[in-house]
């Protein structure tokens, strides 16, 4: 059929199959297939232009995704925006860029002026103060039954603020047992009603990782994430015990990963985090017993702790039902997880991809030595088609790696 200006989303979505058809194909420069191709796309591009609105990033958005591109820290920004303290409230939203800090920014960085002088977009949750707390919104009868709180009733007349703030104080020493007062949860999955559900479960993650440290004296250096790192970690799950080994891979490297179950009413599936020591914390859930979803959360949390994570202030939330995110630091730590696993590139020209059957997708698990589940969680997800091949996604397989874990 002669390719026609694209006027509606079925005929984008054909003409969209046959391009990525011709690519797998690798056409040679010049061949008919080739000129279709780049008709193709022209016309893609064209459609996109015209139906698709591309959100611009905020002014926080550009500084952290310079900051990512260029290798950059927190502290190397005080140059430009002042204190390390100041960094840190600009960063989470607390402080409005001044006009000095938007001219600096500009030169130093390199970011556009138009970009830097843009409304900030408050779609962070901060905590709040502690006198505002609502401390009966705390979960305290399931963080009584799971045992949180067994350790701090002192006294038999305490009262749930005095056993939440004790249990919220562990997190933190001295000085900074503040930081639990004013965590900001980046992320689309809390909200006003699973906020208190969220920062208790956080807080017992935190808590958890402190005494795993004690016992790993492993100083986290992000210079030692790489592309080639994660592709490693990623092999892992190859093997059947490849859960528990990442834990111990990654500790390593001085990331700490703590399993710990959701609480009622919350949808989250990981977290990635720092303590007030700095040191790098995944945090899982494991809401779904399934091999590509643990995998997927795993790097996709390892990605944000190497790309995105600046501050014991911020903690990323993620569910794994929001992998089309439009935040620009959760659609980086899709990529890099999805990518780890399988680039791109050999995906798009795989059989698996192409005439997806239970042989092709073994074959390209065992080219690539990751679990056949990852492929399917891939293919299911890019068809729209859950039912297919389910019997790979190895459900049931993850948790019971965890036999130190109340799953109730």
């Amino acid at each position: 059929m002669e390719p026609k200006v694209i006027k509606n989303e079925q005929s984008y979505h054909s003409i969209l199959q046959e391009a990525e058809r011709l690519v797998a194909l690798d056409p040679a420069t010049s061949s008919k297939e080739a000129e279709r191709l780049e008709l193709l796309t022209v016309l893609l591009e064209d459609y996109e232009r015209r139906e698709f609105l591309f959100e611009t990033p905020d002014p926080i958005e550009a500084i952290e995704f310079r900051m990512n591109e260029q290798g950059l820290r927190q502290i190397d920004l005080v140059p430009l925006i002042g204190s390390r303290s100041r960094v840190s409230e600009v960063l989470a939203r607390k402080r409005p860029l001044t006009v000095q800090m938007i001219r600096a920014l500009s030169t130093g960085l390199g970011i556009p002026l138009d970009a830097l002088v843009m409304e900030t977009k408050p779609n962070i949750v901060g905590t709040p103060a502690d006198s505002s707390f609502d401390w009966k919104k705390f979960p305290v009868k399931e963080m009584e039954q799971r045992g949180w709180l067994a350790a701090l009733k002192t006294k038999t007349d305490a009262s749930i603020e005095e056993v939440v703030q004790a249990f919220l104080s562990q997190v933190a020493s001295g000085a900074r047992r503040a930081v639990m007062y004013r965590r900001n949860f980046r992320g689309e999955e809390v909200d006003q009603k699973t906020y208190y559900s969220t920062l208790a479960w956080t807080a017992r993650v935190l808590i958890r990782a402190k005494e795993s440290a004690i016992n790993q004296p492993v100083k986290f250096d992000p210079s030692k994430i790489t592309p080639e790192l994660l592709r490693d970690l990623a092999r892992l799950s190859w093997l059947s015990d490849g859960p528990r080994l990442a834990i111990e891979f990654l500790a390593k490297y001085g990331i700490v990963v703590i399993v710990e179950p959701r609480l009622p009413n919350t949808l989250l599936d990981g977290a990635a985090m720092l303590t007030e020591n700095g040191v790098p914390v995944v945090g899982l859930t494991l809401r779904y017993d399934r091999i590509d979803y643990f995998w997927f959360t795993l790097l996709h949390e390892v990605a944000h702790i190497w790309r995105h994570l600046n501050s014991s202030d911020d903690i990323f939330i993620d569910r794994i039902e929001n992998i089309d995110s439009k935040v620009m630091a959760e659609k980086e730590a899709n990529r890099i997880s999805r990518d780890s696993f399988i680039p791109r590139g050999i995906w798009k020209r795989s059989s698996a991809f192409l005439s997806p059957t239970k042989e092709n997708i073994q074959q390209l698990a065992d080219e690539l030595h990751i679990h056949p589940a990852i492929v399917v969680g891939r293919l299911q997800y890019e068809t729209g088609s859950f039912e297919r091949f389910r019997e790979f996604l190895g459900q049931g397989s993850v948790r019971k790696c965890f036999s130190n874990v109340s799953f109730k």
